[in-house]
């Protein structure tokens, strides 16, 4: 699928880039977890695995699988070290998605791009 390149479309990685990290964000539990790794990053906190599972009510393999899925949309990095692997959220990408989804909420229907 080609996009023109108006001012106003969202340029073809721009819509990659929308749809993964919504389809990161559809689930509540990894917004609630990515909230909360990017509140330990603010605070200086490092947040590994454990710290995750301790701060919500689920098992260690769901929030592994959650994790997995925000670590593929690039919205969080992990950083392996002796004892566990540290969590950071990736602001650059979450920017990136917000001024994406800012120039999708003012596009313009009428002399819309033909897919």
């Amino acid at each position: 699928m080609r996009l023109r390149k108006d001012g106003d479309t969202l340029l073809e990685d721009e819509v990659l880039l929308v749809a993964q990290v919504s389809d990161a964000l559809a689930h509540p539990a990894r917004i609630k977890i990515y909230q909360f790794i990017m509140g330990c990053n603010k605070d200086r906190r490092t947040v590994c695995n454990k710290d995750v599972v301790a701060a919500f009510d689920y098992s260690q393999a769901t929030i592994s699988q959650h994790i997995k899925k925000l670590v593929q949309a690039n919205l969080v990095e992990v950083v392996k070290n002796d004892r566990c692997s540290v969590y950071y959220a990736n602001m650059g990408v979450l920017m990136k998605y917000l001024d994406a989804t800012r120039k999708f909420s003012m596009f313009k229907a009428t002399g819309g791009p033909r897919m």
